[in-house]
């Protein structure tokens, strides 16, 4: 045995439990040889006491013993949160395939069958204390990563958050500036800015709200929504980016309102458009926002444009919040920062669905359905 695996817990304790006093002594010598703390226990009923009031590292368990054979011990072993992790190793006479697998289904990690060799049965408790330490290893290092994680999260999250009012303020400033008579330079160069810092101030809106919505912190705030017109509204918010491109609603179906946030449908929308303007050639690129009733009542909305399209094998990954980290390693890109990871959390928060239809070289149409009732 390594010194590595002797500082696992200072000396690891094992739990032999067996009816035959001989094979007690027998397996205690060897494992205290092996420098080991061997704990032998006469029975079922008091192996389960014994590792209830101290957890061991391992446990040798014998499946026939009176009173509680093995198979129960090990059942109730692993029905205890507290002792479920400890590895099992069954001793058994036992040549019978069916026991064998009956007793890997209870979740016995190996067997040693009598008469037993000393070397096997030292070689098999290496082998799983070993992979114990490595997996209580594991768990730590996942443990402070996660710690890790979760304080650079809280430290984007109140950074971020404290973006929002200065850039409020550069917003208010701009608009202000723009009520001065002006040069056309000088206008347009406002307007320009004044562009860029909302699409700034959406980034961070849609940051903020995917936390919350991943948090299960954001629930959407219902009301009657006349879809027409919150889509003719998204169309005219955006129109100052949409430059010489074609941006038309196709269908004005007639339809009675439905519940839903109209906020962040709102943002759905224009995030959906915000992209196809993103990805369409300025003077021939052509977006068609479609609103439809499906035959299961649901009201689909579609956002479809004659951009590039993308490839198949990132069709399920453009609503990843990850996406933009694969894509820009690769120097290309298929959405614009969290904007489609906000529109997927905000569709499902609406227990509705949310896809992507494309072609490459032909375009992309990005659609969400959601229930009217």
């Amino acid at each position: 045995m390594t010194s590595e695996t002797k500082d696992f817990q200072n000396i690891p304790g094992i739990l032999i439990v067996d009816d035959v006093p001989a094979n007690l002594k027998l397996l205690s010598e060897m494992l205290r040889m092996r420098g080991y703390e061997p704990r032998p226990i006469p029975s079922g009923k008091l192996a389960l006491q014994a590792a209830q009031a101290d957890p061991p590292d391992l446990i040798l368990l014998d499946i026939r013993m009176p009173e509680m054979n093995g198979f129960e011990v090990c059942e109730r072993l692993k029905a205890d949160a507290a002792l479920k992790e400890i590895p099992v190793i069954f001793i058994t006479a036992i040549t019978d395939t069916a026991d064998k697998v009956k007793s890997f289904s209870l979740g016995a990690v190996d067997y040693v069958t009598k008469p037993f060799q000393v070397e096997e049965v030292c070689a098999r408790v290496d082998a799983h204390l070993e992979f114990r330490r490595r997996k209580r290893e594991l768990q730590r290092s996942y443990d402070k990563l996660r710690e890790l994680e979760t304080l650079r999260d809280s430290l984007v999250h109140m950074i971020v958050h404290d973006m929002r009012s200065p850039l409020m303020a550069v917003l208010g400033n701009l608009e202000l500036a723009q009520t001065e008579p002006l040069t056309q330079d000088a206008t347009e160069s406002i307007a320009a800015a004044s562009a860029s810092a909302r699409t700034i101030l959406e980034m961070i809106s849609s940051l903020l709200d995917v936390s919350k919505m991943e948090a299960g912190l954001l629930t959407p705030e219902l009301s009657a929504v006349d879809m027409n017109a919150l889509a003719s509204e998204a169309i005219r918010m955006i129109e100052p980016l949409r430059g010489q491109r074609g941006l038309t609603l196709a269908s004005t179906m007639e339809m009675d309102p439905f519940a839903c946030d109209e906020n962040l449908i709102r943002r759905v929308l224009q995030n959906l458009i915000g992209n196809a303007i993103k990805f369409t050639d300025r003077k021939k690129g052509i977006i068609t926002l479609g609103i439809a009733v499906t035959a299961a009542d649901k009201v689909r909305v579609s956002v479809a444009d004659n951009g590039p399209g993308i490839p198949l094998e990132y069709r399920d990954k453009v609503f990843d919040k990850f996406c933009q980290v694969e894509t820009r390693k690769q120097s290309r890109a298929y959405s614009t920062g969290l904007g489609l990871t906000f529109c997927k959390l905000a569709i499902e928060a609406h227990h509705g669905q949310i896809g992507l239809e494309s072609e490459v070289g032909k375009g992309s149409t990005f659609w969400f359905e959601l229930p009217r009732k």
